[in-house]
């Protein structure tokens, strides 16, 4: 018998975070993936440098890759510093890629990453989703959806 994901990641310290994904996108699955990294990436994002606001993940074979994520080059690095917008390789189970893999080909979905961040061990690791694109009208609900919460916590707030 299968062991029971947790909901929600052990996330310790984050990193990156794309907040525009939420926006974006209806989110569908969530993942959570070990990253190959460079010992001055790592130091990199020990410091809280990195982005992944435009970067996106892709099965290509049997492996995922994380695609234009910047971690900048270690500043106390010499000349073994890292490329900063290298293809870095995600550590998944073969039945998660392979699930991913059917998703993106036969639904038309995309991969992309929510989060990179140090779990409770001190690994770094990267919140992954599968993700339908938003049209322009789901985009003003969820806007008008946003505004409306936010109203109602005001309101809330006066009459106390």
């Amino acid at each position: 018998m299968a062991r029971p994901r947790p909901e929600l990641f052990d996330k310790k310290k984050i990193v990156a975070e794309n907040r525009r994904a939420r926006f974006e996108y209806f989110l569908e699955d969530v993942f959570e993936a070990g990253i190959a990294l460079q010992g001055t990436e790592v130091k990199s994002l020990r410091f809280g440098e990195g982005n992944i606001a435009e970067s996106y993940a892709e099965v290509k074979g049997n492996q995922v890759w994380l695609v234009n994520s910047n971690i900048p080059e270690f500043s106390h690095g010499n000349r073994y510093n890292h490329e900063p917008k290298r293809p870095r390789k995600l550590l998944l189970h073969e039945r998660e890629i392979a699930r991913m893999h059917g998703a993106v080909e036969r639904k038309g979905m995309t991969l992309v990453p929510l989060s990179v961040y140090f779990n409770s061990r001190g690994k770094a690791k990267v919140e992954l989703a599968l993700a339908k694109g938003k049209k322009t009208h789901d985009k003003r609900d969820t806007i008008k959806e946003r505004d409306w919460k936010r109203d109602q916590q005001r309101i809330m707030k006066a009459h106390r």
